[in-house]
């Protein structure tokens, strides 16, 4: 399973703008990205709702991940792996702010 582990770097962490950001840029991918922290299950990614009531914390570590079944045929192993990293340098990058 394609995986990234990723620090939040927004101060207010993934809520309001930053997550939006963040739900727009994994819309992009096409991909059905997964998000968590601390051991529990992932939620989409794609969605807002999720990805803002899941709290993710300045500097709290996130893992992104993608279930290889859930991937489209179009895309290559590298196309997936293109996509978790740039959705990682988001998190960490200060775009996400």
């Amino acid at each position: 399973m394609p995986v990234r582990n990723a620090v939040v770097q927004a101060s207010i962490g993934l809520h309001a703008r930053p997550a939006a950001l963040f739900v727009r840029a994994v819309h992009d991918t096409g991909l059905p990205v997964t998000i968590s922290k601390d051991g529990r299950p992932g939620v989409d990614a794609r969605s807002l709702l999720e990805v803002m009531t899941e709290d993710f914390q300045f500097g709290c570590e996130v893992h992104l991940a993608v279930e290889p079944g859930a991937i489209p045929d179009r895309y290559s192993a590298e196309d997936v792996e293109a996509a978790l990293d740039g959705l990682r340098e988001l998190l960490e990058s200060a775009r996400s702010r």
